[in-house]
């Protein structure tokens, strides 16, 4: 059986509401179904005089979704006054807040409900639909490109199983500070950064389930003393899994930038990646073409992996092309030297990283009031 939201709605309309005697579906009490890969999130909203009724709830969904073979099921629940309890709250004086409760919620409404950075004006994620492709190098370029146009910039590693930031920035060598129960972020290169990679050690493997990564992530997220920015970077792991899901639910985001290179392989990916985003309610910032061409020593563009591939993949799917970034060796040899700041002192790669980063700006501008967003120049 092939599992989508239709399928999973399919299986809720067997659950029955024990008091009312028809199926939750019916009675518009599931106001949010996203799923991915496998993570299937699930929202119920009750009456608030229904409340005790939550847990038997609960148990027969997962027993009704048990055939489909979900890899996680996350139930939660909100609460409604029906017209009657609204009626008399509202005579009582109080409860209009609850009386005016959207009964229909997104994992983003609900980040947005509960905002934890309200401090940060623009959360980006950085994401790709497979490994390899430069995901880790993208995101920090911008978050530098960024911060050299005057913007306040923090990037989070967020590739928890395969942290990239401590070399890519120079924080490897340096130790993680504390003030109470926060981490104090490194600044690096004009750019604020906390990443896993400063809590483990260098050579040990992360084997996490689920629930660990969850809470390393949502840790890493709030537990940092961000201060007050204008873009933070998340550098998510490949693919599409728990982590993209966690964070949709955790941070209101401006948007996603996903990251291809020109081969097809890497479009199907990609394409998947931009599904998952769409499916949690994130809105597509656009599509990075990495690795697009190579420059030999005689000066000669060679299109090695087929350039332009990403930007066609970008304009099928109805989303912003951000631009392309070639392959460079100067760009290999100052990450592996965590100098992404040496990357700009390169006119054509600085270039092509600065238009990438204008773009970016602009279509975060068009989610949200101008005013909001730094203008970067190019010089």
């Amino acid at each position: 059986m092939a599992i989508d939201k239709a399928a999973i709605l399919e299986r809720l309309k067997t659950v029955m509401d024990p008091e009312l005697h028809r199926d939750i579906v019916t009675l518009n009490m599931v106001t949010n179904v996203a799923y991915c890969d496998g993570l299937a999130d699930i929202t119920v909203t009750l009456p608030k005089s229904a409340a005790g009724i939550k847990e038997m709830l609960e148990g027969r969904i997962r027993e009704a979704l048990r055939e489909l073979n979900l890899a996680k099921v996350e139930v939660s629940f909100a609460y409604r006054l029906t017209a009657a309890e609204q009626e008399a709250a509202t005579a009582n004086g109080g409860g209009q807040e609850q009386a005016e409760e959207q009964a229909e919620q997104s994992p983003q409404d609900v980040a947005r409900a509960s905002n934890p950075l309200p401090s940060v004006k623009h959360v980006i994620a950085v994401g790709a639909g497979k490994g390899g492709v430069g995901k880790s190098t993208v995101s920090v370029n911008l978050a530098v490109a960024l911060a050299r146009s005057g913007a306040k910039v923090g990037i989070m590693d967020g590739d928890i199983y395969g942290p990239s930031l401590p070399t890519m920035l120079g924080t490897d060598k340096l130790e993680l500070k504390t003030i109470g129960n926060m981490i104090v972020p490194f600044e690096m290169h004009g750019v604020k950064v906390t990443t896993i990679g400063a809590l483990v050690e260098d050579d040990k493997p992360l084997i996490w389930r689920g629930p660990m990564a969850h809470g390393a992530f949502k840790q890493l997220a709030t537990q940092t003393d961000w201060g007050d920015l204008d873009y933070l970077i998340i550098d998510l792991p490949p693919g599409t899994g728990d982590v993209p899901l966690t964070l949709s639910q955790l941070l209101p985001l401006a948007g996603a930038v996903v990251v291809c290179t020109p081969q097809k392989v890497a479009q199907d990916d990609a394409v998947r990646a931009l599904k998952m985003f769409e499916q949690l309610d994130i809105n597509i910032l656009g599509v990075v073409e990495n690795m697009s061409y190579f420059i030999g020593n005689d000066g000669v563009e060679y299109d090695i992996f087929g350039r332009g591939g990403a930007e066609m993949m970008a304009q099928e799917n109805g989303v912003p092309f951000l631009g392309s970034i070639p392959i460079n060796m100067g760009l290999r040899k100052n990450s592996d030297a965590g100098d992404p700041t040496a990357n700009f002192e390169d006119s054509k790669l600085g270039e092509e990283l600065m238009n990438v980063a204008k773009r970016l700006t602009h279509q975060v501008s068009l989610s949200g009031p101008e005013d909001w967003t730094p203008s970067i120049s190019i010089s």
